[in-house]
């Protein structure tokens, strides 16, 4: 395999954690949780491990500017607004939806981070892009275009970094007994999940990867992650290809759509609070989670086996105002 270039930031590797009273509570397996909310950069989550490749191609690149876009509530821009506070680069944002009168939430963040933001509809998003970073490479500012949700083959190559992880810390005390059967996650724009599948591979890790879907009919999904993981094998040197029939993806958890928070992830958002004292947010997690307790209480995992589920992060969006009224209500 090869090395890629990479700046090491991330607070890694992130704490696996039991969760004894959920797990109770649902009768179902047991129930783990690997804390990539913990990676340390302005609130953690997923995106801060691409962005450690990311950032790293990026400067490789003589950049002296971030860019991506994403909705307004975005962890990914928030993630690479740190990091380019950090690095000392600067960060323009394209965000998609209407601009609020009061910014709460990962927006309130963005400024706080010191990024530009350019304001659009999401049908005019990649267009939007692509002009903003020709003026800024017209402007002398030397622009890295880094992708949606750092879904790159590079991006993606640090979720097959992280399955290493967690077959390292599988030798542990507390997974010694009970090696995790199933990987539970929020998967969107894919580069996690093919990360994780190349990952599977690569380190000989025999479990299973299930995506829950937050805003794709699975098999477009299926399809978008295949793709990807076999990117992401060849740009780490191996010669793998993947099929969409290997991705395993459930869709029955979409509810009112990308951010709509409805009743599964409202119980779902409490239970982890009350039971585990652990966060979800409403938009990735909190619908990952609602997939995971409907997926336990239908019987889909056998009481006998152990299921990790993987929190990407996005804690930030439980302040948006836009959430508040809904999730206030116990």
């Amino acid at each position: 395999m090869i090395t890629l270039p990479r700046i090491r930031f991330a607070q890694l590797p992130t704490p696996i954690e039991p969760l004894p009273r959920l797990s109770a509570a649902l009768g179902g397996p047991r129930l783990f949780v690997k804390r990539d909310d913990q990676t340390g950069l302005a609130f953690g989550g997923n995106k801060t491990r691409k962005l450690e490749m990311l950032v790293a191609e990026a400067q490789a690149n003589g950049a002296r500017t971030l860019i991506t876009a994403g909705a307004v509530q975005s962890n990914h821009c928030r993630q690479t607004a740190a990091a380019a506070a950090r690095f000392g680069l600067g960060c323009i944002l394209v965000l998609t939806g209407e601009q609020p009168d009061q910014a709460t939430g990962n927006l309130l963040l963005d400024g706080m981070l010191g990024a530009e933001l350019v304001w659009g509809t999401r049908a005019e998003r990649e267009q939007l892009l692509q002009g903003t970073f020709q003026a800024a490479w017209e402007a002398g500012r030397r622009p890295y275009l880094v992708p949606y949700g750092g879904s790159s083959p590079t991006g993606a190559a640090s979720y097959a970094l992280a399955i290493q992880e967690l077959v390292e810390q599988s030798h542990e005390e507390l997974l010694k007994e009970t090696p995790v059967d199933w990987i539970v996650f929020p998967s969107s724009s894919g580069g996690t999940q093919a990360g994780m599948t190349v990952g599977k591979r690569i380190f000989g890790w025999d479990g299973k990867i299930l995506g829950i879907s937050v805003d794709e009919p699975a098999d477009e999904l299926k399809s978008r992650v295949a793709a990807l993981a076999s990117a992401t094998a060849e740009k780490l040197g191996e010669r793998m290809s993947f099929s969409p029939e290997e991705i395993l993806v459930n869709d029955e958890y979409l509810g009112g759509g990308y951010g709509v928070v409805g009743e599964p992830e409202r119980e779902a958002i409490h239970l982890f609070a009350r039971l585990e004292g652990l966060l979800v947010d409403p938009v990735y997690t909190g619908r990952a989670a609602a997939g995971l307790i409907g997926l336990i209480r239908s019987d889909f995992f056998s009481r006998g086996e152990t299921v990790l589920f993987w929190h990407t992060g996005g804690n930030p969006a439980l302040f948006a105002d836009k959430y508040q009224s809904i999730l206030s209500h116990s």
